[in-house]
């Protein structure tokens, strides 16, 4: 990280920690960011943007535009590969 000290390391673990006991989940709020400027960037300036491989950007794009049926089937297929490996 860009000269980030361990205090600002333990702050941003408390804010998360602040946020999750009022109901907010940081995770999710990311997810949702990252959808919404998917669908609204091209896959080349969100790739550099966010400093991604272009096919993780490619990704998050489909995934963005509305396939839910193909999202929802990876999902589940990393859920069932994460179960056999328990």
């Amino acid at each position: 990280m860009f000269g980030v000290t361990e205090r600002t390391l333990r702050l941003i673990a408390r804010l998360g920690q602040r946020l999750i006991n009022v109901g907010i989940q940081p995770g999710q709020a990311r997810s949702t960011a990252l959808f919404a400027l998917a669908e609204e960037v091209p896959v080349a300036i969100l790739a550099r943007m966010l400093g991604i491989h272009i096919q993780v950007a490619v990704q998050w794009q489909k995934a963005s535009a509305g396939d839910w049926a193909a999202y929802a089937a990876d999902v589940s297929r990393r859920t069932t590969k994460a179960q056999g490996n328990t």
